[in-house]
């Protein structure tokens, strides 16, 4: 009965993960050998496992990245200018701390949009937020947004989200209007926050697509002067792979 209290109670308070373990101990024959302490330990610690990993999903729900990459899975078998060392580097997080930026360009398929939700999805799992947008997306949440009122909470998590991913950068050119909006974006973020930008487009032509020359100057330098760059090239790797592994999305 006392049992059954405890686990009531548990129930209660919400600590399921311990109500895991110390349902799993009671059908364990060996921790019997175990001290108090020892086991109370494993309970916690089984708790505290499923709190991270609840946390961990939620975040990767809430970033809606592109498609379930990690670095791990990065394939470098194929010359396509990708630095291993590099990736290795920014894979452990310290230019999210630093509140830099990251900007991969390079042709169609070559796994721009891959790398860039890996890279997000190595900052989830050390705890930042992120989330993911093509711009096509980006620009017609704001503007939805302006009409129906919510645009200031958009605003502020964006403002607030550690890692924004920007994908498809440069496909259509901005309006006056929408430029002024992503600046106003970049700007919050500018030294408080990262971002990752992903480009066919060659950064030096980037200002072109941009149809008020000061706000493109004024976006260029927020994103562009203290970025990690990315340049790949050569031949899709949806051709090179044959569909192992690392397989981009159409326009990635």
């Amino acid at each position: 009965m006392l049992i059954h209290e405890t686990m009531e109670t548990l129930h209660r308070m919400r600590l399921k993960g311990m109500v895991e373990a110390y349902h799993g101990q009671l059908q364990d024959p060996e921790v019997a050998g175990l001290s108090f302490d020892e086991r109370f330990g494993l309970i916690v610690d089984h708790e505290w496992t499923r709190r991270q990993d609840r946390r961990l999903a939620r975040r990767l729900k809430e970033a809606h990245l592109r498609m379930a990459a990690c670095v791990e899975d990065i394939d470098y078998r194929y010359p396509r200018g990708l630095d291993r060392a590099l990736v290795r580097r920014l894979a452990e997080g310290d230019w999210i701390s630093r509140h830099q930026n990251v900007i991969i360009t390079g042709p169609t398929g070559v796994g721009k949009s891959f790398i860039a939700s890996a890279l997000a999805h190595a900052a989830i799992r050390q705890g930042f937020t992120a989330r993911y947008y093509r711009m096509t997306r980006l620009i017609g949440d704001l503007t939805t947004a302006k009409a129906d009122g919510s645009f200031p909470q958009l605003m502020t998590g964006l403002a607030r989200t550690d890692v924004l991913i920007l994908d498809d950068w440069g496909l259509s050119t901005l309006t006056a209007v929408e430029a002024r909006d992503l600046l106003e974006i970049v700007d919050d973020r500018y030294n408080l926050r990262s971002t990752i930008v992903a480009s066919q487009l060659p950064v030096e032509d980037w200002h072109a697509t941009i149809a008020d020359p000061s706000v493109a100057d004024a976006i260029l330098d927020r994103l562009v002067h203290n970025a990690h760059k990315i340049a790949l090239k050569g031949e899709s790797m949806r051709k090179l792979t044959n569909g192992l592994r690392e397989t981009p999305e159409p326009g990635s």
